[in-house]
């Protein structure tokens, strides 16, 4: 897909775009609007659910695709539904469905059907707040997953698992099972998706996709499942709140998401780089 593009960024959503449960603030929308306007890209990088991107992405007019579930979906925010979701196998799945609801770990489980519930998570509450102002036909659906799930003769596909604040073991489980990528994406929460799913790649891809060369693209972010995209992009952004392997591997450092550092460096940092490109 060959594009006017002359750079593409990919952005992560929560503490470095928004803060948890708020809006794009209306500095961070301009940025963006800049961004366009200066023939660069823009797009969404989070490991949130293709179903809880949809408001932000039309907010900010992005007609690219988003990556989706740290890696594993691409979403079309015109058509609004996924075009890729790379998912568990049904054996994976069902073991892994098995390990969180006999050891009752906090899960949200992501699909191109909707968000899924075990008994013991706590996280409906998010989505039902994304949910409040979102029309009918574009609102997340929501289900909830009884104790036996595992046992069903079919399950839905899932291309990631939210673990928030899970037992040891279980995290140890996960990490050391070579069919799994399993990362942090905030304190306390992991993310697991299938063997080799990363942002990076995603972004790459995209890249690909849009007709841009590798050595044109930025991304931006905060926590550990952003670091794969910030080291692999050309210029890779770390947020002043961000950790410190994320800063370790950043060309730049902007300020903290409250201060608006996704703004400042887009005004000062992409922008002028990008104005020096051929």
């Amino acid at each position: 897909m060959m594009t006017g593009y002359k750079a593409v960024l990919a952005a992560d959503m929560d503490f470095t775009l928004l803060l948890p449960g708020q809006d794009v603030p209306p500095e961070n929308v301009r940025a963006v609007k800049r961004l366009q306007e200066n023939g660069i890209a823009f797009t969404i990088a989070t490991g949130r659910s293709s179903y809880l991107v949809g408001k932000f992405s039309e907010r900010l007019g992005i007609d690219i695709p988003i990556i989706t579930s740290n890696g594993a979906a691409l979403f079309d925010p015109v058509n609004f539904k996924d075009v890729i979701s790379i998912d568990f196998s049904d054996s994976k799945l069902r073991s892994l469905l098995k390990l969180m609801t006999e050891n009752k770990v906090n899960a949200s489980l992501y699909s191109v059907t909707g968000i899924y519930f075990t008994s013991c998570s706590n996280r409906r509450i998010f989505c039902e707040n994304y949910n409040k102002d979102v029309e009918p036909s574009k609102k997340a659906p929501l289900f909830d997953l009884d104790d036996d799930c595992w046992k069903r003769d079919s399950l839905p596909p899932f291309n990631k698992f939210l673990l928030i604040e899970p037992p040891e073991d279980v995290v140890k489980a996960v990490e050391n099972d070579p069919e799994l990528t399993v990362i942090s994406s905030a304190p306390a929460f992991y993310d697991i998706m299938t063997a080799n799913i990363t942002k990076g790649k995603a972004l790459l891809e995209l890249a690909d996709f849009l007709g841009i060369p590798r050595d044109r693209t930025f991304a931006i972010g905060d926590s550990d499942n952003d670091l794969s995209m910030i080291g692999d992009a050309k210029y890779g952004i770390a947020m002043g709140n961000a950790t410190d392997s994320c800063k370790k591997a950043a060309a730049y450092i902007t300020t903290n998401c409250d201060s608006l550092g996704f703004a400042k460096a887009v005004d000062e940092y992409i922008i002028p780089l990008v104005k020096e490109f051929s």
